[in-house]
């Protein structure tokens, strides 16, 4: 007689894992080729997608211009928290942008196809309509960070250095739970999309700014409640040298990964639950 081993659910885990990756892969490639085959259009997209992020800077320049400080940060720290935080988003936007789409499929019924074919729902929501041109937020975010490393006036240790792109990472990671846990949101409220864009693209602009200028029950709830202040808030005060919001304790500055990793789990609890909680249209 044959030995019929099952799967752990370890190893069923780590399949579907693999092969959500894969489908991922596959999908995005097919929006690659779509999109570069209509190369000049692709390049003016790009392009005013970097020059739409990069006005954001530009605000903050006109500020200095009137100002040597804001919120106590000369302009190459603000720049550091920019481009951090614009990094990290531009991650995430760029594999789980997709995600705010979501309600849409929800409301029209065409979720269902999704659910029929052998791929990982999450896979195909993230990599629908995979957008190439999102590449020139991460460019306009490296750019800025660039010039504040350049520019800082810092006491550079290997640690700090490490830091750096450990931010990046996490960040990217914690933004993109973010993305999953509002899409998960979507299966209850159907047009959501908003609420969702006010906590990704409204948490990126948040994080563009010194904590030092909002008020202190914002900077609780963006460090306790929605965890975005680990994106680079507490770890870029270690860098900068300097002290940290709410009085917290030195090595809160070292538990960006710990953080992205429970939120991602957590998302993907979310996902789950609304997934489950999906009713179909009938359409």
């Amino acid at each position: 007689m044959a030995d019929i081993s099952w799967p752990t659910p370890r190893q069923g885990a780590y399949a579907r894992v693999r092969d959500g990756l894969r489908a991922y892969r596959m999908i995005a490639a097919m929006w690659i080729r779509s999109t570069m085959a209509y190369r000049a259009s692709f390049a003016m997209t790009a392009l005013g997608n970097f020059v739409a992020n990069a006005l954001d800077f530009v605000a903050i320049l006109l500020m200095f211009s009137q100002v040597d400080r804001l919120g106590g940060y000369s302009l190459p720290e603000v720049a550091f928290l920019y481009g951090v935080a614009g990094t990290a988003f531009g991650l995430a936007d760029l594999a789980l942008g997709s995600m705010d789409r979501l309600g849409r499929r929800v409301r029209d019924g065409t979720l269902d196809t999704l659910l029929v074919r052998p791929v990982p729902v999450l896979a195909q929501v993230a990599a629908d309509r995979f957008a190439l041109r999102r590449l020139g937020r991460i460019l306009q975010g490296l750019l800025v960070l660039g010039y504040a490393l350049i520019v800082l006036d810092l006491s550079w240790t290997p640690l700090k250095v490490l830091l750096v792109p450990v931010m990046l990472l996490s960040g990217g990671a914690i933004f993109g739970a973010v993305f999953v846990a509002g899409a998960a949101f979507q299966f209850v409220a159907q047009d959501a999309s908003e609420v969702q864009n006010s906590f990704t693209y409204g948490g990126s602009t948040l994080l563009q700014y010194p904590p030092t200028v909002f008020a202190k029950d914002l900077v609780r709830g963006v460090t306790f409640v929605l965890p975005l202040a680990f994106v680079n808030w507490l770890p870029a005060l270690y860098v900068l040298g300097r002290p940290y919001p709410l009085d917290l304790p030195a090595w809160t500055a070292f538990v960006s990964p710990l953080v992205a990793v429970i939120c991602c789990a957590l998302a993907g609890v979310a996902w789950r639950a609304g997934l489950r909680s999906y009713r179909s249209t009938g359409s």
